[in-house]
């Protein structure tokens, strides 16, 4: 089968690779309609994240159909057309049974590893390093999901791949992190990231009861994207000469109630911070760029929340945890709990209440993935989001 395959940074190729094969009688092999490049894979593509091993199956956005099924599968059968949720739950554990599902402590064979740099370990997770298990993505014609009757979401027939694809990842993810911001009526939200899960962050922001949603990123077609689709107020924080105030102007002077970090480790900036977050990135005296969220710690109201659905993978360096103290802030974070988002979220999409499909920008054919990963990285020719069609 053809599969997008790592070969070390900024290097993937599509190469024929043998098709995946039942391992558990819980797992499904499912033939791949349609798969997303995310922002996530982007780091590994960068050699952001540890962990990642030459020939490597990417993508964790995908969507198909059934084609084989184990014999303790009975949640989907051969035939049916599934949305694939990025993370992967066992459904049994403490964590899944209180739908902490990107925290379930059975998905991941190698979570001793993760355990040794972070004191515990979250789910497994498809093609996001060997600590997160080494699964297999579905930037692929075919791909094994364990954990069928848990991990398998039926699709309705009625809607296109393209209406659904996002369930996997970037819509519950975006929705998730304006659920922890806790919005209220009169709340100013503001996101950093322009990107999918920040488009997602501030339509979710809107669909929550947000009064104001402030889009702050670097580039006009992101920020035209949000103005269009939730109403969003566009800061350019490079053409901005100072963000912090532009943001108070907007707020009455407090700065915005609850701010949303959808950039993580790979954060740009003008001036004097960026230089010397870049440097100290490219040398390795820090694994991680804030930038951004250094910038929001100092821009959010006192008493406000900030949360964070952007990755972080190891140490940030000058972190304003002063400040956070002194202005009494809360953050909340972490990987998606996608299961417990994507029947609500589905049925949104079904009622027509989204659509989700105007983050699109490129659909390309899966043997275009290299030049795909290239441009979605330089951010050319107005690349938000690229679909690939791995039967094309």
């Amino acid at each position: 089968m053809k599969a997008v395959v790592y070969h070390g940074k900024t290097n993937v190729s599509v190469d024929d690779v043998p098709a995946p094969k039942l391992q558990n009688n819980t797992d499904a092999i499912i033939k791949v309609t349609s798969a997303a490049i995310c922002g996530s894979d982007l780091h590994l593509y960068g050699g952001y994240i540890p962990g990642m091993e030459d020939g490597d199956i990417m993508g964790h956005e995908f969507m198909g159909e059934v084609v084989e099924v184990g014999s303790g599968v009975t949640h989907v059968a051969v035939g049916d057309r599934v949305v694939v949720p990025f993370n992967i739950a066992c459904g049994e554990c403490y964590f899944c049974e209180r739908q902490m599902f990107s925290l379930c402590d059975n998905s991941n064979p190698n979570k001793e590893a993760v355990e040794a740099m972070y004191g515990q370990s979250g789910s497994g997770l498809f093609a996001y390093t060997r600590l997160y298990g080494g699964f297999d993505g579905g930037q692929a014609q075919y791909v094994r999901v364990p954990f069928a009757n848990v991990g398998l979401f039926k699709a309705p027939d009625n809607l296109s791949d393209e209406q659904l694809l996002f369930l996997t990842d970037v819509l519950p993810t975006g929705y998730m992190a304006a659920e922890n911001c806790d919005i209220q009526p009169d709340d100013t939200v503001a996101v950093w990231g322009g990107g999918p899960v920040g488009q997602f962050a501030a339509l979710s922001a809107r669909m929550l009861g947000a009064k104001q949603v402030i889009m702050v990123d670097r580039l006009q077609e992101r920020l035209d994207m949000a103005a269009k689709n939730s109403q969003a107020i566009g800061v350019n924080f490079e053409k901005e000469e100072d963000v912090i105030q532009r943001l108070k102007d907007l707020t009455d002077g407090r700065g915005p109630d609850k701010c949303i970090d959808a950039v993580g480790l790979e954060s740009h900036a003008a001036g004097l911070t960026g230089v010397y977050d870049k440097v100290k990135h490219i040398t390795s005296m820090e694994t991680d760029r804030p930038t951004a969220l250094r910038q929001i710690i100092i821009a959010c109201r006192k008493g406000g929340v900030i949360s964070i659905p952007g990755v972080y993978g190891g140490v940030v360096d000058k972190y304003p945890l002063g400040a956070a103290f002194g202005k009494a802030l809360n953050f909340k974070m972490g990987q998606t709990h996608t299961h417990r988002y994507i029947p609500a979220l589905m049925d949104k999409i079904v009622a027509g209440d989204i659509d989700p499909t105007y983050i699109i920008t490129h659909t390309l054919p899966i043997d275009e993935a290299p030049q795909a990963y290239e441009m979605f990285r330089e951010k050319r020719d107005g690349c938000v989001k690229v679909v690939l069609k791995p039967w094309q």
